[in-house]
């Protein structure tokens, strides 16, 4: 899946361990999401999009 979360991350200067203390996960999630090897769920995907002050579809679906 496509996704801007390495862009908004660096928007934010936050490392991928920075995101992924804050969200509870492993640095290794983060990495897999960014890689679109990942999908997150609908709970982790929202608490990103509440990081970044964006919405869920402009953060996993811009690419449309």
């Amino acid at each position: 899946m496509a996704n801007q979360v390495k862009v908004y991350r660096a928007i934010h200067h936050l490392t991928q361990a920075d995101l992924a203390y804050k969200l509870g996960v492993t640095r290794q999630t983060i990495i897999a999401i960014e890689s679109g090897r990942y999908s997150p769920s609908l709970n982790l995907a929202h608490k990103m999009a509440k990081i970044f002050k964006v919405t869920i579809e402009k953060l996993f679906f811009s690419q449309l």
